[in-house]
């Protein structure tokens, strides 16, 4: 594969809504033949995909998809989409491509980078016929093909030297966009998506609004755990800012709602200070540091 922040320049990026409806029994146990010779264990499967799905209190049994809740439907789903994109991508497209490409896919989300544009739109085109084949669609507002190549200086009439901007893209709940590090070179830099970011602060504003009569030190700690799961999903090198601004919002939110307790609105950001001395919120902090590369910058 080639080096994602070094060669990429267009990113393909693509998903399928509600998948686990779109598996075709038919197609998935001839996939699993590959794989698996044991007939129970086949047999087995097979009743999973025949036990039914239940939706409102009525009971049918679709040809196609596996179990909804079923512990087992994204494994047969992962299962499925390895030989449906995975191995078609490495073994058929990528020796027909002119330059380099890399996938990365989690679940049925997935990103795509190749260098050469042309390489870009003629996959775009075919990944759609791939797909029908075996039952499935592309999501149509996810898939898109984003310029992403390393920011070029351009001169304008003056002199003055600007930058032609490349397009951003959200993955796995981070915006993927270029940034200078600190040495000055430019990297792919990480942040919390925006979508991501107002669900977790939307979550917070309604736990306190329901808690909100509960004794401080249980908020604190429910709220403390909130924090260390956004930290433990979030917390990687260069996030650090979408961190603080998450903690100080939940800081901000919890003052609001514990103000609401009565009438009388008493609760100044003096008062709060002293509070948080004595329940303090965890604080931001950087979980996840990925070795990277350093490049030369241009």
């Amino acid at each position: 594969m080639g080096d994602p922040g070094r060669n990429c320049v267009t990113w393909a990026r693509g998903g399928h809504p509600k998948i686990f409806r779109h598996v075709g029994h038919g197609w998935l146990r001839e996939l699993l033949r590959h794989r698996i010779r044991d007939g129970v264990v086949l047999r087995l499967i097979g009743k999973w995909l025949k036990a039914g799905v239940m939706e409102k209190g009525n009971v049918s049994f679709p040809d196609a998809g596996s179990p909804q809740g079923g512990v087992i439907s994204p494994l047969l789903a992962n299962v499925y989409l390895h030989y449906v994109l995975d191995q078609w991508f490495e073994q058929e497209v990528k020796p027909r491509l002119h330059g380099r490409a890399w996938m990365v896919r989690y679940a049925d989300d997935f990103v795509m980078g190749l260098t050469h544009e042309s390489d870009a739109r003629r996959f775009k085109e075919v990944l759609p016929k791939r797909f029908g084949k075996f039952g499935l669609t592309i999501h149509p507002d996810k898939t898109r093909l984003v310029p992403f190549q390393r920011p070029q200086p351009r001169s304008c009439g003056n002199g003055t030297l600007l930058s032609d901007g490349p397009g951003t893209f959200d993955f796995l709940g981070f915006t993927h966009y270029w940034g200078r590090s600190r040495r000055g070179y430019w990297v792919v830099k990480r942040k919390t998506a925006a979508a991501r970011f107002r669900r977790a602060v939307q979550a917070v504003s309604a736990y306190c609004r329901r808690h909100r009569h509960d004794p401080v030190g249980e908020q604190q700690r429910k709220l403390n755990q909130k924090l260390q799961g956004h930290y433990a999903y979030y917390g990687i090198t260069g996030n650090f800012p979408s961190l603080g601004s998450f903690r100080q919002l939940v800081t901000r939110i919890w003052r609001y709602w514990l103000n609401r307790r009565n009438r009388e609105r008493t609760l100044t950001w003096a008062i709060m200070c002293q509070l948080l001395q004595r329940y303090p919120l965890a604080p931001a902090h950087i979980v996840h540091r990925p070795r990277s590369r350093s490049e030369p910058s241009t």
